[in-house]
């Protein structure tokens, strides 16, 4: 906000001068350039870019557009309000150019991502009279790293060699940077060892490249950790400690979603050893948990992924700076583990006591929370909001809000999103949408947008595949899903996956094909998991073929050994054949392994309020009206549906 003293101070600046006598002669002075500057200065504070533009017109009435200081602080201030051409007007008009001038529009370029335009002047610098110095390579090695073409920041590297700059520390750093983003570790390795001196971020250039060239390439050897561990142990040696940015770095590495149980537990005790090291060595009584926003995330992130979502909570309440993205973070947490109520309260306080305004990542983050706790109405108001604040046509926001219309029964909504405010569709686009109508049955529906998708060149992935087959299953589309699955090796290079065949063997058995989809399995190119046996033992039951439902619950029993649903199914099914040796068997087989039945859960959302319900469940304060009502359906129903298979009971 602009002070009244700054108010009164712009106005005495901007105030047309008194007219000199006609025996004077009026020309820049030193106090004219400095309140100049000091205007620009304000209008960056301030962000206003409108003052910025007075500032330049001032300059050129009093003629000191070709004074150095000016010149660069208005191309500096041109391109924070996005207007590089503008800056590179002024760049232009200048006579008499000096390397700091360069540097300023060179980086303002960067920071409006016009990479060819920052390539081009980076030339003109090397070939003119003006040379670049150490700051221009360090800000071209960034450039060139958003750029993404490593041929380019080889080029810089070798101008770099022959004017003698790489060996500084500063330009090191941001050449092993730029090789550490492309994923060039050995190039990076080799820029690392060649540096006469290093200093703290030469160790985390190093670190980070390497964790990106090996994390990101999948690779989760052990060769992998040990180097690593080996790299951070030299780091100490060398006298220096870890800092909060390589601390950051290292806990990407103790994420729990995609490891095993066991990785899952070793990076979980990985986590809080660093969550250990940043109280001991007072990296939180100093400013650093409390003002590095990304320290704070990563620590929120993990113990989330590792459902220890109370813990995060904690570490959460101590960081003194809240800002939008711990905030988003916490929110995510709650979400990630199920605690979709916790999420909601947390989006609103977010709003009203610290009067953070969610962003794009926020909104998808608490949209899965409304699919299943806050329910329509808290859509459309995150809706709402988004296109108040005009991020309704942001990509990631339109998909998650086409995906949770859809699965709060809203399918109008979700197309109309598709159809108006998601401009640019890709592919997660186009296959939520095929989803949403499939899963509201219309699969006719959700074929025609599938081969719509692939007339405007979109390829389809193996999760758009699964979403069109899974709606012609629901809808007994079978020519369709036949074509589709044909079409998946000969025409789009898709293997077909455990997903990809369970949905044929759910199609063939909802259609009585059994036998059809007993040959499937045997045949298919993967090794039948347990949604695929599920899928034939499902339809084995609606058909009534005993045989074939047996060979399923034993081979679900085979391959999830500890699931006691897969039991039970199949004492049932021995059961209803008077095989009660074998009934007794199965139990015994429960009892050994220390199984027990979860009772089924159930639950409704009322005005806002999230009501559940186990079996034979006398908890609910409404409990007595709620089953008198159920016994009232019950003997509706019973006068209007004679089915001799129709059971209820009370248990």
């Amino acid at each position: 906000m602009i002070t009244l003293s700054k108010i009164s101070a712009l106005r005495n600046h901007l105030r047309p001068p008194k007219k000199a006598p006609t025996f004077h002669t009026l020309g820049p002075t030193a106090d004219s350039s400095i309140s100049l500057l000091n205007l620009l200065e304000l209008s960056i504070e301030n962000r206003s870019d409108k003052l910025a533009l007075q500032s330049h017109a001032r300059a050129q009435r009093v003629g000191l557009t070709q004074h150095p200081l000016v010149a660069q602080k208005l191309i500096f201030a041109f391109c924070r309000f996005k207007r590089p051409f503008d800056a590179r007007l002024v760049f232009e008009s200048l006579l008499v150019k000096n390397t700091h001038i360069c540097n300023t529009l060179l980086s303002g370029y960067g920071k409006n991502q016009l990479f060819l335009e920052s390539l081009e002047l980076f030339r003109e610098m090397c070939g003119g009279s003006v040379l670049p110095d150490d700051f221009t390579y360090s800000v071209m090695f960034k450039i060139v790293g958003d750029l993404g073409e490593v041929f380019h920041g080889e080029m810089v590297q070798g101008m770099g060699f022959k004017n003698g700059v790489v060996s500084d520390t500063v330009v090191g750093n941001s050449l092993m940077s730029m090789y550490g983003r492309f994923g060039c570790f050995d190039d990076s390795l080799k820029v690392f060892d060649e540096m006469p001196l290093r200093n703290v971020a030469s160790w985390n250039a190093l670190i980070s490249g390497y964790l990106k060239a090996n994390v990101d390439g999948g690779d989760d050897s052990l060769l992998f950790g040990y180097r690593l561990w080996d790299y951070v142990k030299a780091m100490q040696n060398d006298g220096f400690k870890l800092d909060a940015y390589t601390v950051s770095s290292l806990l990407s590495l103790c994420g729990g979603d995609d490891a095993e149980v066991d990785d899952c537990r070793e990076n979980y005790c990985r986590g809080r050893e660093f969550h250990s090291y940043i109280i001991r060595n007072g990296l939180d009584s100093s400013d650093v948990l409390d003002s590095d926003v990304h320290l704070g995330c990563r620590l929120i992130d993990i113990y989330s992924k590792n459902c220890r979502v109370h813990v995060a909570r904690r570490v959460f309440d101590r960081l003194k700076l809240k800002n939008v993205f711990t905030w988003t973070a916490v929110i995510n947490g709650y979400v990630h583990c199920g605690e979709f109520d916790e999420a909601s309260v947390l989006f609103r306080e977010m709003q009203l006591r610290d009067g953070v305004g969610p962003n794009k990542v926020t909104l998808v983050a608490i949209l899965p929370a409304c699919s299943s706790a806050i329910g329509l109405i808290g859509v459309k108001q995150i809706h709402g909001f988004a296109t108040r604040r005009e991020l309704n046509q942001e990509l990631s926001l339109c998909n998650a809000l086409i995906d949770t219309y859809s699965k709060c029964g809203s399918l109008k909504y979700a197309t109309q999103v598709f159809e108006h405010e998601c401009i640019y569709k890709d592919a997660i686009s186009w296959g939520t949408i095929i989803c949403g109508y499939g899963l509201h049955g219309h699969g006719q529906r959700a074929v025609n947008l599938f081969d719509e998708m692939l007339q405007r060149g979109v390829k389809p992935d193996q999760a758009i595949v699964v979403g069109v087959l899974s709606a012609c299953c629901i809808s007994g589309l079978l020519n369709d899903a036949t074509r589709i699955y044909d079409s998946l090796t000969t025409i789009h290079h898709i293997k077909p996956t455990v997903e990809i065949c369970a949905c044929m063997v759910d199609m063939y058995g909802r259609l009585g094909k059994l036998n059809r989809a007993l040959e499937l399995i045997k045949s298919m190119p993967v090794e039948p998991g347990p949604s695929i046996w599920g899928a034939l033992s499902s339809a084995s039951v609606l058909h009534g073929n005993v045989e074939m439902q047996e060979l399923a619950y034993k081979s679900l029993i085979k391959i999830e050994p500890h699931n006691c649903s897969n039991y039970i199914a199949l004492s049932n099914l021995h059961a209803s054949s008077n095989r009660w040796d074998d009934v007794a068997e199965v139990r015994k087989d429960m009892r050994e392994r220390g199984l027990k039945k979860l009772p089924g859960c159930s639950w409704i959302s009322i005005n806002s309020g999230t009501h559940s319900f186990f079996v034979a469940d006398k908890t609910h304060p409404c409990s007595e009206l709620i089953y008198a009502t159920v016994y009232r359906l019950v003997s509706t129903m019973k006068l209007t549906f004679c089915a001799p298979d129709f059971v209820y009971s009370s248990d």
